[in-house]
């Protein structure tokens, strides 16, 4: 089938259908644009409730989230953090700016997060946290982790960037360990452009997070500071429409998964592929993104593969690129001689097509038509 005619159906787009603009438009007509504005608490107040946190504190995005988590706790020189291999560089970037170790675990083939099972074989004594992220769709099995952190006396930092809407056995994500962080950015069930939020149950650690985004400001002494911050806030504008998303996050949650479900009917019968795992014990999918990994009787990777899609107008991504190949880190003399096989794979095999709330059932179509055709 040629369908070079049709339309380009991106990777994602947005959907901004509830009171995004109502709130925007208060935003312009009062003036409240920056940091000081009424949204930015209701904000906070309604996600970290929906969460289950007592303390939320948005960012200015995810990345900054993590930075802010990580000098929050006092990671520092000499403390190792571990983490996932297969994961976005925000995560390792954050530990290593603070001065830490990142410490590396392999991926589950099933779910592709983290394996719990290898944790606590990287533990040492100089360990002092570690970084959970639960990656596009499932979250990591978090009881094995949680039971390991608190036999060791362990800091956990949640990374559910990709996980608004989803629970672990019925808790939420998000609720679990010292501090969780969001992303807010365009891709993300809930988003605000850009963006992010930090959710504690820990009042010191809460107060400690909102002197790190503002510059360490001292309320009594404004322009003398004891210690450097970062100017991490989110504008009012950014948080009224992410309070117009938050309103609207069950139905998306909703209709992922009949995306989800949709695309796995269309592509179940492709054979040389491995589609996302609609559920495990623990959760059912969210499919943040819907992903496919090559299996090795594909002649081609995932570039290739993308690059297909491309010529046929069909938006792609490819899967995260390990920490441990990362040649920035390389060059700073981490992970020498280090390998990850399950996360190799899926960086060199795995890619996603679109999956943005705006797609609708005749795009979708047009993508498992096209996956189909490149793939047989």
């Amino acid at each position: 089938m040629d369908n070079s005619w049709a339309k380009p159906v991106p990777v994602n787009e947005p959907l901004l259908a509830g009171n995004e603009r109502k709130y925007l438009n208060e935003c312009l007509d009062t003036g409240w644009i920056s940091s000081e504005g009424p949204f930015i608490r209701q904000f906070e107040e309604r996600f970290s409730g929906r969460i289950g946190r007592t303390n939320g504190i948005a960012v200015s995005n995810g990345s900054a989230a993590l930075d802010v988590a990580v000098a929050a706790l006092g990671l520092g020189k000499g403390d190792e953090v571990i983490l996932p291999a297969f994961t976005i560089i925000s995560c390792a970037a954050a530990v290593v700016r603070a001065g830490a170790t990142p410490v590396l675990v392999d991926s589950d083939p099933d779910t592709w997060n983290m394996n719990a099972a290898d944790v606590e074989k990287k533990i040492t004594a100089r360990t002092r946290a570690i970084m959970v992220v639960h990656i596009y769709g499932l979250p990591v099995d978090m009881a094995p982790i949680m039971e390991i952190a608190n036999r060791r006396r362990l800091k956990v930092i949640e990374d559910a960037a990709e996980m608004h809407g989803q629970a672990y056995r019925g808790k939420p994500c998000g609720s679990f360990g010292e501090l969780s962080i969001f992303s807010f950015y365009a891709n993300k069930h809930i988003t605000t452009g850009e963006g992010g939020m930090i959710v504690t149950d820990d009042q010191q650690l809460a107060e400690r997070c909102r002197s790190l985004r503002n510059l360490c400001f001292i309320p009594e002494k404004r322009f003398v500071h004891e210690e450097l911050g970062w100017n991490f806030r989110m504008t009012n504008m950014q948080a009224a429409l992410g309070l117009a998303q938050l309103e609207q996050l069950d139905e998306f949650v909703q209709k992922k998964r009949r995306m989800g479900t949709l695309y796995t009917e269309r592509l179940k019968d492709i054979r040389g592929i491995q589609l996302p795992k609609r559920a495990t014990d623990y959760a059912e999918n969210i499919y943040w993104v819907y992903g496919i990994v090559l299996h090795d009787e594909i002649p081609f990777d995932a570039g290739e593969a993308m690059k297909r899609l491309s010529a046929r107008r069909i938006g792609s991504r490819p899967f995260f690129f390990p920490m441990h190949e990362q040649p920035v880190f390389r060059k700073m003399g981490l992970f020498q001689d280090e390998t990850y096989p399950v996360a190799e794979r899926l960086a060199r095999r795995g890619f996603y097509i679109p999956s943005g709330l705006a797609l609708t059932d005749e795009q979708m179509n047009q993508v498992a038509d096209v996956v189909g055709e490149i793939l047989r």
